[in-house]
C-alpha cells in the first residue's frame, strides 16, 4: 500500500511483482496520449510494461485462435519514447533487477502532474550512483512529453555510458490472456537524424494507415563529448558519455513530440514533430507552462473530502482529467473503458460514460459535448446495425473503437480452464440506452439547447426507434416484450441448456427502454417548430409511429418474482448457488463465471449476478424518478419493494466488476445505510489495491473512478439537474458527511456546494447569471449571483 498525501501518491523500496500495478497507477496523459509509469531503463518483461497509447488510434488486425480466424481492433502501443539506460563504462547496464539497489522511490506529484523517481544503486568499492528523474506528459501543449534525469556519483569518480532510444519495435503485449492474438500493430519503421541532438521514428499502423511521427531531442550539461548516433532497425539510439566527479549532479533531458496523420492543420507527422521537438523549450519552460496547465483543471475540478477518501479520490480525480482532459474536445474518440493506461479491453468504449459523463456535466461539459459527438457521429453506423437484423432505429455497439462497428469479440479465453469460449456480450444493446441517458442529462446540466435540439435529438430519436421497433405484442401479458437481450450482469447470457443465446425481458433493459421512448417524446414536443419538421421529415417518423412509441412506453413488461423486481424473466425458476461453500472452496470468487465454466457448469444455472443489473435502475434514477418511472408502467413503487430487491440481488452478487461497489454502495446509501460504506470503500479501493488480482496491471477502471468522483457530488447530495433547478435529496453516511465541490452549472462557474453537520450551503459566485434554482423535498429557493445560502436538512 503506497505512503500517501494529499497530494502525492507515493511508493518506496522495488517489488517486481508490484511494478505494473505501480505503472498504471503512475501513468501520465494529458487526454490525446498517455503513458505508463515504467522505469526507463527497464525494457518490456513478466515485471515491465513501459506503453504510450493516443487516443483513438487503432489499427484492426487478424489472429489464428482455436481454429479460427478472429478479427480484433486493438488500441495500438506507439512506439517507446522512454528508453534511456546507463551503465559504468565497459559495464552492464543497471536495472533494479540486475544491479544492487540501496533505495527507491517514486512519487506521483498531482498538483503539477509529475512523475518522480529516486534510486540509487550500488557500484561496488564502496561507489553508488543515485539516479534521480522527472517526467511529465505536458498538458499545455498535448504534443510533447519529457523527461530529464539527474545523475549522482558518490563514493567517487563515474564515467557513465548513458543510451536513450526511440523504439519502433513494440508490440501489443500487456495482457496475458490476449497472448495468442496477433499483436503486431506498427509496420514501415525508419529513424534517422534530425539534428545534432535530435533523431527520428516514423511508421503506420498495418490496416488503418495511421502514420505516426515521433522526434526526441537530447541534452545534457556536462557531457564528455558530442551526442552520439546510430540507427538500428527499428530504433535510433543516442549515445553520451558522463564524467561523474563525486557530488556534482549530471543532468540528461529528454524531449520528445509525438503527431499522427490524425491531426488537423499540419501536412506530415513527422514534419511537424521534428518543427515541434526542434521549438520545445527546455525542461525547466516545459515544467512552467505544464504547471499551469494542471492548476486550471485543479480549479474547475475541486473538490475538498477529508481523510484517506479524499486522498483516494484525488488520485482517481488526476487519471480521469488525464484521459478526458479539454484537449479531448478536440478528439474524435469514446470514452475507453481502461483509460489511457493499458491493453485490457483492447482500448475499446463500452458504457463507461454512464459512469463518468455525469461527473464531467458538472466542470467540463465541452468534454462531454465532444464524447457524445462521438457517439453522433456513429449514428448512421449504427442504424445500419440495427437494419441488418431487420430493426429501425440505431443499435449502438456493446464496444466500441474507430468507426463505431461491434468490436465485441466473438471468442474469449477462460484464463481457469484455458478454453476459448463464444462471447455474446454482444446482446447488450442497453448500450444505446446509456447514450441516450448521457444526451439527456447533459443537456440538464449544461443547458445546451442548442445541442439537444439537433444532434442530441436525432440520437435520442433512433434509440427510441430501435427500443420501440424490438418491442414485441404479447397478447397473453398484455404487454410488450424485448426478448434475446443481456442485461448489465453479464453471467447470464442465455437459458440453461438453451440452443441460443439471450434472455427475455431484462428488467434494466426494459425500464430503461421506456425511459428513452418517455424521453425522445419529451424532446420532440420542446423543439423549435422548423426544427421538428426537418427532424420528422429526415426520420421519416409518422403520427402512427410516435403513438407507438407512447404505448410502448407505457406497456414493456416488467417481470415479478417473490415479491421483487426479477432480472429477467424465469430469473427466479433458477436454481440457488452454494455461497458458503465455494467461498470456502476457492476464497475470491468474483470470477465465479470461470470457476464454474472451469468445473463444467456455467452460472447460467444458478441465481448469481457478476454485478449490479437489477439495481441498476437505482443507480441512475432517483426515488422520485424510479417511482414515476414503474408508475408509468403500470407498477406501484415504494419503498418496501426496493428494499426487499435490494436485499434480494445484495445477496446473490459476488461484484465480479469494479462497476459493482459503487453502484451498491449508491443504492445502499439510501436502502441500508449501514452498509453503503464498505461497498463505497471497496469503488474507492479498487484500483489502487488491485481488488480483482492483477487487472488494474492491464489499465485502470475509468468508469469505477469516475464514478465514485460523481458519488460524491450527486450521490450523496441527491443532487439532480432537471427542470431548470438543482434538485438536493442528502443522504450523507457517518464516514462521508462532511467536504464540499465546486461545479459548473450552466452559465454559473464556480457553484460551490458544502454538505457538513446537518446542513448544504451553496455558494453562487457573482456575474450577471440569473439566480440559481434549489429544491430540496420540503423547500424552494432562489440564490442570486454573489450570494450564499445555507439550508438545514431534515432529519
Amino acid at each position: 500500500m503506497p505512503e500517501t498525501t494529499a497530494r502525492t501518491w507515493a511508493y518506496d523500496g522495488y517489488d517486481a511483482a508490484q511494478e505494473r500495478l505501480r505503472e498504471s497507477l503512475c501513468a501520465l496523459g494529458n487526454g490525446r496520449f498517455a503513458t505508463r509509469g515504467a522505469l526507463p531503463e527497464c525494457a518490456a518483461d513478466e515485471a515491465h510494461y513501459p506503453g504510450t497509447y493516443l487516443a483513438g488510434c487503432y489499427n484492426r488486425i487478424v489472429s489464428h485462435v482455436a481454429g479460427r480466424q478472429v478479427e480484433n481492433e486493438d488500441l495500438v502501443n506507439l512506439p517507446d519514447w522512454l528508453p534511456l539506460r546507463f551503465r559504468l563504462a565497459g559495464g552492464a547496464w543497471l536495472t533494479p533487477d540486475t544491479a544492487p539497489v540501496l533505495e527507491h522511490h517514486q512519487v506521483l506529484h498531482l498538483d503539477p502532474g509529475v512523475l518522480e523517481r529516486r534510486t540509487r544503486y550500488g557500484l561496488g568499492d564502496g561507489r553508488t550512483l543515485t539516479v534521480c528523474q522527472q517526467r511529465i506528459v505536458h498538458m499545455a501543449d498535448p504534443y510533447l512529453a519529457a523527461l530529464r534525469t539527474e545523475f549522482t556519483a558518490e563514493g567517487g569518480p563515474a564515467d557513465l555510458e548513458v543510451e536513450a532510444a526511440v523504439d519502433g519495435g513494440v508490440t501489443n503485449a500487456g495482457v496475458r490472456r490476449y497472448q495468442d492474438l496477433e499483436g503486431r500493430h506498427l509496420t514501415q519503421v525508419h529513424t534517422g537524424t534530425a539534428a545534432p541532438d535530435t533523431v527520428w521514428l516514423r511508421c503506420r499502423t498495418r490496416t488503418s494507415d495511421i502514420r505516426i511521427g515521433l522526434a526526441a531531442r537530447l541534452t545534457a550539461d556536462q557531457a564528455a563529448g558530442p551526442v552520439g548516433t546510430r540507427h538500428e532497425h527499428p530504433r535510433a539510439i543516442q549515445r553520451v558519455r558522463l564524467s561523474l566527479v563525486p557530488g556534482r549532479t549530471a543532468t540528461l533531458d529528454k524531449t520528445v513530440a509525438l503527431h499522427t496523420s490524425r491531426d488537423l492543420a499540419i501536412s506530415d507527422p513527422l514534419d511537424a514533430a521534428i518543427d515541434r521537438v526542434g521549438a520545445a523549450p527546455g525542461f525547466a519552460g516545459l515544467l512552467e507552462s505544464h504547471r499551469t496547465a494542471w492548476g486550471r483543471l485543479w480549479r474547475r475540478a475541486a473538490i475538498d473530502v477529508p481523510g484517506e477518501p479524499g486522498r483516494i479520490l484525488r488520485l482517481h480525480l488526476f487519471h480521469v482529467l488525464q484521459t478526458l482532459s479539454p484537449h479531448t474536445a478536440d478528439l474524435d474518440v469514446g470514452v475507453p473503458a481502461r483509460g489511457l493506461h493499458g491493453e485490457a479491453y483492447r482500448g475499446h468504449v463500452f458504457w463507461d460514460e454512464l459512469f463518468v459523463l455525469p461527473y464531467l456535466n458538472l466542470h467540463f461539459p465541452e468534454v462531454s459535448r465532444a464524447l457524445l459527438h462521438y457517439r453522433h457521429r456513429r449514428l448512421e453506423r449504427a442504424c445500419s446495425a440495427a437494419r441488418a437484423i431487420g430493426r429501425r432505429g440505431a443499435m449502438f455497439p456493446w464496444q466500441s473503437g474507430s468507426d463505431g462497428r461491434e468490436e465485441t469479440q466473438r471468442l474469449h479465453l477462460n484464463p481457469r480452464s484455458g478454453r476459448w469460449l463464444p462471447d455474446h456480450s454482444h446482446l447488450q444493446h442497453h448500450v444505446g440506452s446509456a447514450v441516450a441517458y448521457n444526451v439527456w442529462r447533459y443537456c440538464e446540466a449544461s443547458g445546451d439547447a442548442e445541442f439537444l435540439h439537433t444532434k442530441g435529438a436525432e440520437t435520442l430519436f433512433q434509440i427510441a426507434r430501435f427500443w420501440a421497433d424490438s418491442a414485441t405484442w404479447d397478447e397473453h401479458l398484455r404487454r410488450h416484450r424485448i426478448l434475446g437481450v443481456m442485461g448489465p450482469d453479464e453471467y447470464h447470457d442465455a437459458y440453461p441448456d438453451a440452443e441460443r443465446p439471450g434472455l427475455d425481458d431484462n428488467a434494466y433493459t426494459n425500464v430503461t427502454a421506456a425511459w428513452v421512448l418517455d424521453r425522445a417524446l419529451e424532446a420532440l414536443s420542446v423543439l423549435p417548430e422548423p426544427r421538428r419538421r426537418e427532424l420528422v421529415e429526415r426520420t421519416g417518423v409518422d403520427g402512427a409511429e410516435l403513438d407507438q412509441w407512447e404505448h410502448v412506453s407505457r406497456t414493456l413488461h416488467v417481470p415479478f418474482h417473490d415479491g421483487v423486481i426479477s432480472q429477467f424473466e424465469g430469473y427466479g425458476g433458477l436454481a440457488e448457488f452454494d455461497w458458503a461453500g465455494y467461498r470456502e472452496r476457492y476464497g475470491d470468487i468474483r470470477r465465479l463465471d470461470r470457476i464454474l465454466e472451469a468445473e463444467g457448469d456455467s452460472v447460467n444455472r444458478y441465481k448469481a449476478s457478476k454485478q449490479a443489473d437489477v439495481l441498476m435502475l437505482g443507480y441512475l434514477f432517483s426515488p422520485a424518478e424510479l417511482r414515476a418511472l414503474l408508475g408509468r408502467l403500470g407498477h406501484r413503487f415504494d419503498e418496501d419493494l426496493w428494499r426487499r430487491t435490494v436485499d434480494y440481488y445484495l445477496d446473490r452478487t459476488c461484484h465480479g466488476s469494479t462497476l459493482s461497489g459503487l453502484v451498491h454502495g449508491w443504492v445502499l446509501a439510501r436502502a441500508r445505510r449501514a452498509e453503503a460504506w464498505a461497498f463505497v470503500q471497496e469503488a474507492l479501493r479498487s484500483d489502487i489495491a488491485d481488488v480483482q488480482g492483477g487487472t488494474t496491471g492491464e489499465g485502470v477502471h475509468l468508469g469505477a473512478m469516475g464514478g465514485t468522483l460523481d458519488l460524491v457530488q450527486r450521490g450523496l447530495t441527491g443532487l439532480e439537474t432537471r427542470e431548470g433547478a438543482l434538485w438536493l435529496d442528502p443522504a450523507p453516511l457517518p464516514e462521508l458527511s462532511s467536504y464540499g465541490v465546486s461545479m459548473r452549472y450552466r452559465e454559473h462557474w464556480g457553484v460551490r456546494l458544502r454538505l457538513e453537520h446537518g446542513r448544504i450551503r451553496i455558494a453562487v459566485p457573482e456575474s450577471d447569471g440569473p439566480p440559481i434554482d434549489v429544491r430540496l423535498a420540503d423547500r424552494a429557493v432562489s440564490v442570486q449571483p454573489g450570494e450564499t445560502c445555507a439550508l438545514v436538512l431534515p432529519d
